[in-house]
């Protein structure tokens, strides 16, 4: 019985066992699966043509981007510009049309009594401080840009003048200015008050201008 024994205890270890201790070790596992995997081939780099042309073309864009905010800003600082100087040109704009009032009241003043129909000096003396101090109105006027318009026999302009009434005139040309009822100002290029007038009618047309 003991021999028996002693005989089995010489067997070898079976395939399973063998297999158990192989599926038992993690080491082997491993190798299998890099074996098993299959190698993923690596990204091919682009090339240098390829980098050149991408950095040109990012380039390019980053100009274009430049340039136009470099345009962008030119034109704001221009606009400010002109604005600053459109409201330092016509700043006295409120101001010189409340002074239009006293300049027509100084001209009716002067007309209504000729200074040849004046045989009192003292009179002949107040007209002629009214007319000084009409002229030197008018002067403030012309140095800070403010022009009286003055059309008579000139031709009829929508955008200076404003027609009142139309008189029959053979003797003048059709459209122009016979009378001035009330005159006009511009401030600058700017109107200001548009003169009231007189225009002939039924007269010879004035010839174009070239």
């Amino acid at each position: 019985m003991n021999d028996t024994t002693k005989g089995q205890e010489r067997v070898p270890p079976s395939d399973h066992a063998a297999a158990n201790n192989g599926a038992n070790n993690p080491a082997n596992n491993n190798v299998d699966d890099i074996l098993g995997t299959a190698v993923e081939p690596e990204a091919e780099e682009p090339s240098a043509e390829a980098r050149i042309a991408a950095l040109e073309a990012e380039l390019a864009e980053q100009k274009d981007r430049l340039l136009r905010a470099l345009a962008e800003t030119e034109n704001v600082r221009r606009r400010a510009q002109r604005e600053r100087e459109d409201a330092s040109k016509y700043a006295v704009t409120g101001f010189a049309k409340e002074l239009l009032s006293a300049a027509d009241n100084l001209r009716r003043a002067l007309d209504s009594l000729p200074e040849a129909d004046v045989k009192d000096e003292r009179m002949r003396s107040l007209l002629a401080g009214v007319a000084a101090t009409e002229r030197e109105l008018l002067g403030v006027f012309e140095r800070h840009g403010i022009r009286r318009i003055d059309p008579i026999g000139e031709r009829f302009d929508h955008n200076l003048h404003q027609a009142i009434f139309e008189a029959e005139r053979p003797d003048q040309p059709s459209g122009t200015i016979v009378e001035v009822l009330q005159p006009g100002y511009v401030l600058h290029d700017r109107l200001l008050r548009p003169a009231m007038v007189g225009v002939a009618k039924g007269g010879p047309r004035p010839a174009e201008s070239a």
